[in-house]
Parts: structure tokens; C-alpha cells; sequence
């Protein structure tokens, strides 16, 4: 449900990472539509980078975009496979000081409707950290879109009722103070 007549559209900074050993500034679909989606809805873009599949790598820059006043939604895409080198996931929940179990259930909800059985092998998943909201989705542009119009288009809009998680946003890190 969307109601904007009890609250205005607040428009949140988000960060798109792309996680591939392989992809460019070129080909990179996923972070694009990402990114698209986001600023078609009105949110600020403030990055879409590129890292390398690396743990230590991936890790360092969820930290670091964490610690910045500027950024309220870190979106990676890529690198929750099951293969040696998907370790987006690891590093995600790495940092998280609160996971977000429900966006893991419902993608995996939202895939299985998609694409049977098959959605098992998708990791997607969501936490906080330093007051920032944390999502890993797989590579596909399809999963990313998926995500975007199934789960965070709503959740990232303060006009969506019952609940959003902007309206929280102010109170996750009261546990800080």
C-alpha cells in the first residue's frame, strides 16, 4: 500500500557495487539497472563501482561506505553463488550488526515463483551496519530486478504502508549512543 498523502517521498543516497572479476563500466547490466531503477524512483545515486570478487576487498568497501554521512543503502550485486569465488555474501555478513532475514526469505520467495526449484542456489541477503542498510543480490540483471520491484522499491519509499525501513532509518544506531 502506498499512501502519499500521510507522508512526502524522501528521497535515500545509494551506493551500487557491482562484485566481478570480470565486468566493466561497459558491460555491466545489473549495476546499471540498479542504479537506473533507483534514480527513476527519485533516490540519489551517489556510487556504482566495480570490485573485484576479493573478500578482504569487498569487506573494506561495505566499511568504508558504512562510515559515510552520505550513503543510507549499500546495493551489491554479483557474487552470491555457490561457487569458490562468490563471497560477497561472507563479507556482507561480515560487517553486519543486524541481518535482515526477511529480504533473504521473500527474494527466495520472489525467485522460486520465477524459477522453481532452482532459486536454492540464490544467497541474496540483507543487514545493517553503522546505521546503513546492506543488500547482496545475485548478478543477473533479471535477479536485480526482481529484487528492486518486488522488495526495495516499496521498503525504500516512506509513502509504503504498513511499514518501510525508511521510516527506521533515524533509530538504527540508537544502540550506539
Amino acid at each position: 500500500m502506498n499512501s502519499g498523502d500521510l507522508h512526502p517521498f524522501v528521497p535515500v543516497n545509494i551506493a551500487v557495487l557491482t562484485i566481478s572479476d570480470t565486468r566493466t563500466k561497459e558491460d555491466d547490466k545489473s549495476g546499471k539497472l540498479l542504479a537506473h531503477k533507483a534514480a527513476g524512483e527519485g533516490h540519489k545515486v551517489v556510487c556504482q563501482e566495480i570490485i573485484p570478487d576479493e573478500f578482504n576487498l569487498i569487506r573494506k568497501r561495505l566499511l568504508e561506505l558504512g562510515e559515510k554521512s552520505d550513503v543510507d543503502v549499500v546495493i551489491t550485486t554479483g557474487g552470491t553463488g555457490l561457487t569458490g569465488r562468490d563471497v560477497s555474501v561472507e563479507a556482507h555478513h561480515s560487517i553486519y550488526e543486524k541481518e535482515i532475514t526477511g529480504f533473504s526469505a521473500l527474494f527466495t520467495l520472489l525467485s522460486y515463483n520465477k524459477i522453481g526449484a532452482s532459486a536454492i542456489q540464490s544467497r541474496a541477503c540483507g543487514g545493517v551496519y553503522a546505521g546503513t542498510y546492506y543488500f547482496a543480490i545475485p548478478g543477473s540483471p533479471s535477479a536485480c530486478k526482481d529484487a528492486w520491484d518486488g522488495i526495495l522499491k516499496s521498503q525504500l519509499d516512506l509513502r509504503n504502508l504498513p511499514c518501510n525501513l525508511v521510516e527506521i532509518m533515524p533509530r538504527l544506531e540508537e544502540h550506539r549512543k
